[in-house]
């Protein structure tokens, strides 16, 4: 089940993360990359995640690779170490979908929203290089634990992209 579209003011927020790079036709489903070490990192330190984990897409060349955080918000920055880093999202306007169902299906949901914000004439916060579209911040936030929602179908995620000043 798809809403509709959404522009949002988001605040500045804190989060930790870990950052990796991948093949585009390796691209591992939601859990697979970075939150295991994440979340054992925060654990170890009582660092308590403040809202839902996502997937923060920094770079995208579509024909290679890409750049991705595995990231947590929390309530402030902490130590880098152990390969977990810790930065600021952005604040600023945001367009947001939410998505019911399917990790597989994100990848259509996100063209869906891609085509709605040229459709209307907004641009995303990137910029555009020759080694791929690096964006300011493009979040794909995982609501629903699937460990403990088992039905894809009642998955929720919430796409948040930051548009252009």
């Amino acid at each position: 089940m798809l809403s509709l579209p959404k522009i949002v003011d988001r605040p500045e927020q804190s989060y930790a993360y870990v950052p990796f790079t991948v093949r585009m036709d390796e691209m591992k489903i939601p859990a697979d990359q970075g939150f295991p070490q994440l979340f054992g990192f925060l654990g170890e330190r009582g660092i308590a995640p403040t809202s839902a984990p996502f997937y923060n897409y920094r770079r995208i060349n579509m024909a290679e690779t890409l750049d991705v955080e595995a990231g947590v918000p929390v309530t402030q920055a902490g130590k880098d170490a152990d390969g977990v880093r810790f930065a600021m999202l952005p604040a600023g306007r945001f367009v947001t979908l939410d998505w019911h169902g399917p990790y597989d299906d994100l990848e259509q949901v996100t063209a869906m929203l891609v085509g709605w914000v040229r459709q209307v004439g907004l641009a995303f916060d990137m910029i555009e290089k020759a080694d791929g579209d690096h964006f300011a911040c493009r979040l794909e936030i995982y609501e629903t634990d699937p460990s403990e929602v088992t039905n894809s179908k009642d998955w929720v995620t919430t796409l948040a992209f930051k548009l252009k000043p």
